[in-house]
């Protein structure tokens, strides 16, 4: 038998951190008047620009911990990240070629490959 207590707590919404963890897949693309753009589709509104690429990665790593402590606090739902392939972590990003140059020329400098530079651009906090 269920009782109240544990109903509540199975109703029970996750930890801030929970959500701040979360995956969340996110566009980047030039912005037609210099820099670039990022934002991340599953959190409507987020969305941000930069000068550089790495400018532009932190910008949407500090909108989208905004963007879901706001909601947290203020009891709204916060999407799941979307999952449309069965691969999770695979993910495709399309990109100008000057980007994917610079990234490449970057990548090199750092002695890594293409994927791996922009997961590591993706990952800092």
């Amino acid at each position: 038998m269920t009782t109240l207590n544990q109903k509540n707590k199975q109703s029970e919404k996750p930890p801030l951190e929970y959500y701040l963890n979360l995956q969340y897949p996110l566009t980047l693309y030039p912005a037609p008047e210099g820099g670039y753009v990022a934002q991340i589709k599953d959190l409507p509104g987020c969305l941000t620009q930069g000068e550089t690429v790495d400018e532009t990665i932190a910008n949407i790593n500090e909108a989208r911990e905004l963007w879901i402590e706001t909601a947290y606090e203020a009891e709204d739902d916060i999407p799941l990240p979307s999952t449309d392939d069965p691969y999770r972590g695979k993910r495709i990003l399309q990109v100008s070629k000057s980007l994917h140059s610079l990234l490449a020329e970057k990548a090199g400098r750092e002695n890594v490959s293409v994927n791996q530079y922009i997961e590591s651009l993706l990952s800092r906090e």
